[in-house]
């Protein structure tokens, strides 16, 4: 697994280091051991995953809440995404800066975000599955979110005229 730290801090982007011969190829999605050389403490208690139907679709900018932050990875395992991870954490020097990576089921690539970002993704294909693997519980109460297209973040979406879900065309702004 190869940790590639991105611009935020806490925020990196995981590469796999498959190991290919004529039958295909494996790679580890987790490894304690390689999280720890990376100075990473992550307890999974949870993987979830979902499958959104439509090109386009954006689900988030979301978040957990005190007392059930977490941490989580991110990976498309069917499919091509644009992730998107903001910083929310107010007391952060980049605070409302955000990063964006692709991932599909090509590059196998993972993203890690830590406590204090807010999530979210739009699909880049039809079908596409993603897995989530979550240091604290979910907890419907903690949930939180910021609206996709909020100004003050001025994310570029790949994509014009998303699908979006009543709850994600109604969280509120950062400001």
């Amino acid at each position: 697994m190869i940790f590639n730290k991105t611009k935020l801090d806490g925020l990196y982007i995981i590469d796999p280091e498959a190991k290919n011969d004529e039958r295909g190829y494996f790679s580890r999605v987790f490894c304690k051991n390689e999280f720890a050389k990376n100075g990473l403490d992550f307890n999974i208690v949870q993987v979830s995953r979902s499958l959104t139907k439509k090109k386009g679709t954006i689900r988030g900018l979301h978040f957990q809440k005190e007392p059930n932050t977490e941490d989580k990875i991110i990976g498309c395992i069917k499919g091509k995404i644009f992730d998107v991870a903001v910083d929310l954490r107010q007391d952060s020097p980049t605070f409302g800066q955000w990063v964006s990576q692709e991932l599909s089921q090509e590059n196998q690539r993972m993203f890690l975000i830590p406590k204090g970002y807010a999530h979210g993704f739009q699909t880049l294909a039809d079908g596409c599955e993603m897995l989530y693997f979550m240091t604290e519980y979910y907890c419907s109460e903690c949930t939180g979110g910021v609206l996709w297209n909020d100004p003050f973040l001025k994310i570029t979406w790949p994509l014009k005229n998303p699908i979006l879900s009543e709850k994600d065309k109604n969280w509120l702004l950062i400001k």
